[in-house]
């Protein structure tokens, strides 16, 4: 009986995890935000957290079942297969959309990002001058990197962990997504495209930049939200609003660069309005869908949200 429940409890800690990796490989959707819907936020914090200088003592030390269950190891095991699970299997679809229907897509990322950072800014309990100023500085930070960073960033594997290293510590903030994160350092397609070809020098890069991340970050993000959680939550709204900018699904190429496998790839941008953009592309620019799906994603995100208001009631 004991074993059965084990393997249900198990198997139910998996699917939260697929749901978490669906969310995270999503612009605008948190994984965090399906945590803390799921009911296993507080638990997931604790467990990154318990991987402290005690625990790599122990580990070091061949204590093995000491370090486990300091670490909670296994629901962090099972979690991770999950949303591992989910990544691989939904970045093939996530590339293919990308190249076929970019006005689409982009068009439902812009609606996600617009609905969460709506969302988190409910979690400041109090506006005043400070956090407007944190949030103006977000924004204008998160606007000038879109506009100042070309569109292909640095390739080499430095960058890489970086991306990484960043990049997941949207995963452990509810309303904060870690696609988005990618999306503005221009790494999502770039990391999306290693998962679907297996390109395992990126893959363990990435992976390796993740888990640096959570160990460093969630210590720091810990302290900072716990002194300063106004300030800190307006000056990452900031940065989603900013970076609408990047998203905007109509977009005309002003010059291009041939990459190493010998394709052009856009290296400018600019952003037009749909009435000119059959004009300059030659493309239709499906505006009704557009709208549409930018809609779906604003009320998805707003459903979420719901959904989690009532589990904490």
């Amino acid at each position: 009986m004991q074993t059965n429940l084990f393997v249900k409890e198990h198997i139910l800690l998996f699917l939260k995890g697929v749901a978490m990796g669906s969310a995270d490989v999503i612009p605008g959707v948190s994984g965090g935000t399906i945590a803390f819907i799921s009911g296993i936020y507080e638990r997931l914090l604790n467990a990154i957290r318990s991987v402290d200088a005690t625990a790599l003592r122990l580990l070091f030390s061949w204590q093995i079942k000491q370090f486990w269950q300091r670490t909670d190891a296994t629901f962090l095991v099972v979690l991770l297969s999950g949303i591992g699970t989910a990544v691989l299997a939904l970045s093939k679809l996530i590339l293919y959309l990308l190249s076929a229907y970019p006005e689409l897509l982009w068009s439902f990322f812009f609606g996600l990002i617009v609905a969460s950072a709506t969302v988190i800014a409910q979690s400041v309990q109090r506006w005043n001058l400070a956090t407007f100023l944190c949030l103006l500085a977000g924004i204008i930070i998160a606007f000038w990197i879109t506009i100042a960073v070309p569109v292909e960033t640095p390739t080499g594997l430095w960058f890489i962990f970086l991306s990484g290293a960043v990049a997941i510590c949207a995963m452990i903030l509810p309303g904060i997504s870690g696609s988005f994160i990618l999306l503005l350092m221009s790494k999502y397609e770039y990391i999306i495209r290693a998962l679907t070809e297996l390109n395992i020098k990126v893959i363990v890069t990435f992976a390796l930049g993740c888990i640096a991340g959570l160990l460093t970050f969630s210590h720091i993000l810990h302290w900072l939200l716990k002194r300063y959680h106004d300030l800190a939550v307006a000056l990452l709204m900031g940065f989603m609003l900013g970076s609408l900018n990047k998203v905007w699904p109509w977009k005309h190429v002003l010059a291009y660069h041939t990459d190493r496998h010998g394709k052009l790839k856009p290296i400018l941008e600019s952003n037009v309005l749909p009435s000119e953009y059959l004009e300059l592309t030659g493309k239709e620019p499906l505006l009704a869908a557009c709208i549409a799906l930018c809609l779906l994603g604003f009320v998805l995100v707003y459903v979420i949200e719901r959904i989690s208001v009532n589990k904490q009631s």
